[in-house]
């Protein structure tokens, strides 16, 4: 397959710039023509009927363009090697730019793209053509030896990798991009074919050695078979890359929904906004010490961070209590994992993170709410939630009771081990104290918005989802407060 560049391809770089390499094209377009002319001889023109064939299946590559990135991939590389290989620079040349020509004219190609494509054109044919003949007079090489073949071979993928860096040389020079990218991105994920084509084309030319040029008749429905298969190759790589898109703008879209919630929540009480940024960082770092993959840790600090969501739907009377809650307002606190899993759920996606909402507030001894699960039948990211959450109610200056050292902290999660709390989980906890290595400081905001940071939600999100593990894993061996 060869590439060119397509008229949908924009300019970018300084007209002067653009002078003098529209000015180079033209000189390496007249050389190669020159070099060509120089070098052919009477019999590269025979048989003639090699001539027609190879440059009608280069013709006739055409009609089937297929488009990748900003540049243009046709079937022509087959025809235009044997050309480089039976008969020589000049016919090589011009089976090259005869199409290039008609599609120049067909695409109405600026004259600065066209005269690239045809300078193109007309180097790596001429370069292969003298590179083949060179290598295979040095090497005294016979037509109907193994390793004539595998010298068309290479030499097909060395055209097709001096015919890509050729195009992408223009584009760098003119400021059109990223060369690496460009490899990355159109190069390598069409190699395979293209070394596999190569090989086949090594077949062809030793069964044309053998039969004659009725054996490449075989050529054009070759080129078509492998015209459809890259069609198909760069259609399904166009799909995965619109629907990694589209993945990242709907995560965008429904991150932005919930880091949106949670900073309107800030208004409403700080602290609650607070303590779930808090949770969110105690609950990660919890699950990286418990040695959870990086995506489950990940998952459980979008659940920490959203865990109270639920909390919109209490009444000022509840959120901004200054007074001991009385029954009826408990029935209403009791509702927000439900609330929060309910509304979070909506959003594509977000099913794992729901549940992980609706059962932070379940016991290890099935005494929580909402579901009165008990022991493992918690999702383990819940128990994880459950944890942080009761650790900074207890600890933070900003709650609602009178905060406790960390000491006082830690025996009182060691306390409900094994009751309210995973005993193990909990023993987790502790050591990740003990050394320090977390905290949170609700009174600066450094510390909130770094764990709403949009960009590596958006990231999380996009990915695919995981499932919710309900396993512990393995660990040293009245309630606990909880917002």
């Amino acid at each position: 397959m060869t590439t060119r560049w397509s008229s949908r391809f924009g300019g970018g770089a300084r007209r002067a710039a653009a002078r003098t390499i529209d000015a180079a094209n033209v000189v390496v377009l007249l050389v190669a023509l020159a070099v060509a002319a120089l070098s052919t001889h009477a019999e590269d023109w025979r048989p003639a009927a090699l001539v027609a064939l190879l440059l009608g299946v280069s013709v006739c590559a055409e009609l089937r363009v297929l488009k990748a990135k900003s540049m243009r991939v046709s079937g022509t590389m087959p025809a235009l090697v044997l050309a480089m290989v039976f008969l020589g620079p000049l016919p090589a040349v011009l089976i090259a730019l005869a199409p290039i020509a008609l599609d120049t004219l067909r695409v109405r190609l600026s004259p600065s793209k066209a005269v690239s494509n045809l300078a193109t054109f007309a180097a790596f044919p001429l370069i292969g053509s003298l590179l083949f003949e060179l290598i295979a007079t040095q090497a005294r090489l016979e037509a109907r030896e193994l390793s004539f073949s595998l010298l068309i071979a290479a030499t097909f993928v060395a055209v097709i990798l001096l015919n890509f860096v050729l195009i992408d040389l223009h584009s760098w020079l003119t400021g059109q991009g990223s060369p690496l990218e460009r490899l990355r991105t159109v190069f390598l994920p069409l190699l395979p074919y293209q070394v596999a084509l190569g090989l086949l084309t090594a077949g062809l030319a030793a069964l044309y050695v053998r039969v004659g040029v009725g054996a490449l008749v075989l050529l054009a429905a070759l080129l078509f078979t492998f015209q459809y298969l890259l069609g198909e190759l760069l259609a399904s790589q166009e799909r995965a890359e619109e629907l990694a898109r589209r993945t990242t703008e709907l995560a965008s879209l429904q991150v932005g929904v919930l880091t949106a919630m949670l900073q309107t929540l800030s208004l409403r009480d700080h602290t609650t906004a607070r303590h779930s940024a808090a949770v969110a960082r105690y609950a990660r770092e919890l699950a990286r010490t418990a040695g959870l993959p990086d995506a489950d840790c990940e998952l459980v600090h979008t659940a920490g961070l959203l865990h109270d969501i639920g909390k919109f739907i209490f009444p000022d009377s509840i959120l901004l209590a200054d007074r001991a809650l009385d029954e009826r307002d408990w029935e209403i606190v009791r509702r927000h994992p439900e609330q929060g899993a309910r509304v979070v759920r909506k959003l594509d996606g977000y099913g794992p993170v729901a549940e992980i909402i609706l059962c932070h507030h379940e016991r290890i001894d099935g005494r929580g709410y909402p579901r009165a699960l008990a022991g493992e039948q918690i999702p383990l990211l819940a128990r994880i939630i459950s944890i942080a959450d009761a650790y900074d109610t207890l600890t933070a200056r900003a709650s609602y009771r009178a905060p406790v050292t960390v000491v006082e902290a830690i025996a009182e999660l060691e306390r409900v081990a094994g009751t309210q709390l995973d005993g193990a989980l909990v023993a987790r906890f502790v050591e990740l104290l003990a050394r320090k290595e977390v905290a949170f400081r609700h009174a600066n905001d450094a510390d909130f918005e770094a764990e709403l940071a949009f960009d590596a939600l958006v990231s999380v999100h996009a990915a695919p989802r995981i499932s919710i593990s309900r396993t512990t894993p393995a660990a040293a061996n009245g309630e606990v407060p909880r917002s």
